[in-house]
């Protein structure tokens, strides 16, 4: 992170860049298609295979993804404070060309006058040259402090600490406010260390994790990530680990034998296999598989015990996600079915039907935040209560689908019609 004032430098009208770079109008485009309600590490990859980019610039053009959507509540202070008008007020794509200016000024290796002729660019391109005179006054002011005067002038007024941490460290509110809740409830810290350790947690998330990669067994991916570089994880018997490079240059990554998967998605599927049960052990159920990462684990483990995975989603897209991902393990003989359906349906239409079931419900994604940077802008308060029924609704059905004897991993299951 930027820790000092930068050099300013203007450039002139001659010099001006005339149109976007690959990298940057492939982040601009991954931003945008967020905005509408994508996700950005699925979205991202189809970006920059969109613009060809490889290497330094696929690289650039991640970072500059990932980093805006991480610290994207910092930078819509700064750019109120810049503009002196709320983002809210602002075109919401002109507020994804400042967001994207903001990161490259304040949190990049980018000098000044490059990140503000690129993005002015940008603007020009995409959101017209009306904007961009807005954009570039904005990002000439953005450039005038360091990021630590930024976060001392736009928390001044903070109502309270936690107010004040929500705006620095980029985080809704309400987020922290529960987090701050789970932490003295759960570790009985008092408000004083449970300040302390929040302050940790949210810095912790604006941290990108390690690449984690997983060689779905038996389809061979193993000595190719070796060629690439990576080198095998202890955390699970199918991750691998990546320091550097491009995932989506990897054949195996790109033939489906492979895939970039966060070690503890592998291991949820990995314990649902290694889990005892008693006789027949010959159907399994993904009873929620979009967008089919697990599922793509788990056809590759079915295929070894010669078992049929049913993979079902609710939704036509989501069902086409897993389909691709089971991809591989089919050609190679996996016995893979795909159903659309309300998986709370399941039990009642298919009861003791599987030998093993997975439930990975859907939910807030605020677990993840270190890796899905954008799920801590999609949800609100509402969202928890409204997803607290439809897990449990899907937790029973499961129930109801696994056979006495079976395995359907997890905890203490709350009563039928109660929270």
């Amino acid at each position: 992170m930027a820790d000092r004032r930068k050099p300013k430098s203007a450039t002139a009208p001659s010099q001006r860049q005339k149109s976007a770079d690959p990298a940057r109008e492939t982040a601009f485009r991954t931003l945008r298609e967020v905005s509408n309600g994508a996700y950005a590490n699925l979205e991202l990859p189809h970006q920059l295979r969109r613009s060809r980019l490889k290497g330094r610039d696929a690289a650039f053009a991640t970072e500059l993804t990932y980093g805006t959507l991480r610290m994207q509540g910092l930078y819509d202070a700064i750019i109120a404070s810049a503009s002196q008008r709320s983002v809210t007020d602002l075109d919401p794509a002109v507020v994804d060309v400042l967001r994207l200016g903001a990161h490259q000024i304040l949190d990049m290796r980018v000098p000044d006058h490059a990140a503000v002729s690129a993005t002015v660019a940008l603007a020009r391109q995409h959101v017209g040259h009306g904007s961009a005179g807005l954009v570039n006054a904005v990002l000439r002011r953005t450039s005038e402090r360091t990021r630590e005067e930024w976060i001392e002038l736009v928390t001044a007024d903070a109502k309270d600490d936690l107010s004040a941490l929500a705006i620095t460290h980029s985080h809704p509110l309400w987020v922290v406010r529960a987090l701050r809740a789970a932490l003295m409830s759960t570790q009985g810290l008092d408000s004083t260390a449970a300040l302390a350790e929040l302050e940790k947690l949210l810095s912790a998330h604006n941290n990108p994790g390690p690449l984690t990669l997983t060689a779905r067994p038996g389809l061979g991916a193993e000595d190719g990530l070796k060629l690439a570089g990576a080198t095998p994880a202890s955390i699970a018997s199918t991750a691998w680990s990546l320091e550097s490079g491009d995932p989506g240059l990897i054949p195996s990554i790109r033939d489906g034998r492979a895939s970039v998967q966060d070690a503890g998605s592998q291991l949820l599927a990995l314990a649902l296999a290694a889990a005892p049960i008693e006789g027949r052990d010959e159907r399994w159920l993904d009873m929620c598989a979009g967008p089919g990462g697990k599922a793509g684990l788990l056809a590759a483990l079915a295929l070894e015990r010669d078992a049929e995975l049913v993979a079902n989603e609710v939704s036509q897209p989501r069902a086409d996600l897993v389909a691709n991902t089971v991809e591989a393990a089919q050609k190679a003989g996996a016995r893979v079915t795909i159903k659309i359906g309300d998986g709370r349906d399941i039990g009642n239409d298919e009861p003791g039907a599987y030998d093993r079931v997975l439930v990975d419900a859907p939910c807030t994604g605020l677990g993840a935040l270190r890796r899905r940077p954008d799920a801590r802008w999609r949800r609100s308060p509402s969202d928890l209560g409204e997803l607290s029924p439809l897990q449990r609704e899907l937790l029973h059905s499961a129930l109801d689908a696994v056979r006495p004897g079976g395995s359907l991993p997890t905890r203490r299951v709350p009563p039928r019609g109660r929270n």
